[in-house]
């Protein structure tokens, strides 16, 4: 399952302006100024388009819409299918945290994620998985056929396979990386590790 932000207090307000802002002042500013872009309906909350139309690739194409709809599903903690700003914060540090980890991997700065980075960065996270296992994931993530994958697909790729990862080892309970399934189990073992795909 996902690790979901901590439960929002009932009180926000933006950072009243001062003379001395400290850098968690000023970090809170940039994110109501930024929240207040994005929500552009103005309705104090953010909706899963909202968000999309605010985020973009490297190579400037909008986020795949599954992504944007997996990561507001983790953190809207109300469960109504929108982001107010609390659940910003939490959001945009998730975005960016992701971010500087697609940068460290995407080494000859091309803007995407080809299968030797994405081997080389499933071994950093600690995955143990062939070659042939790396394509396939490339080649179901690669919205364009181009044999790489850009960051929201990135993004993408990486929280599903550690979600399956954790379903899988709920089910290993030796410890000794196989497991006997029957379709049904198997079937909801995957359907269970995608996030709620309901967002509007």
């Amino acid at each position: 399952n996902y690790n979901s932000p901590p439960p929002p207090n009932n009180q926000f307000t933006p950072v009243q302006r001062s003379n001395t802002f400290s850098i968690a002042d000023r970090r809170e500013q940039y994110l109501w100024d930024l929240f207040q872009k994005v929500d552009t309906d103005h309705s104090n909350s953010i909706s899963v388009h909202e968000l999309q139309q605010a985020l973009v690739n490297g190579d400037w194409s909008p986020f795949n819409i599954e992504t944007v709809r997996m990561m507001v599903s983790i953190f809207d903690t109300d469960n109504n299918g929108t982001i107010d700003f609390r659940e910003f914060r939490g959001l945009w540090k998730y975005v960016e945290d992701w971010s500087r980890c697609f940068k460290r991997f995407d080494q000859d700065n091309s803007g995407s994620i080809d299968w030797k980075e994405m081997s080389y960065a499933l071994r950093s996270f600690g995955y143990n998985v062939s070659d042939q296992f790396t394509m396939l994931l490339i080649q179901s993530f690669d919205k364009y056929g181009n044999g790489d994958i850009t960051f929201d697909n990135f993004v993408q790729a990486c929280v599903t396979l550690s979600s399956l990862t954790n379903s899988f080892k709920a089910r290993d309970h030796a410890g000794q990386g196989s497991i006997q399934i029957n379709y049904e189990d198997f079937l909801t073992l995957v359907i269970s590790s995608r996030p709620d795909m309901k967002g509007g």
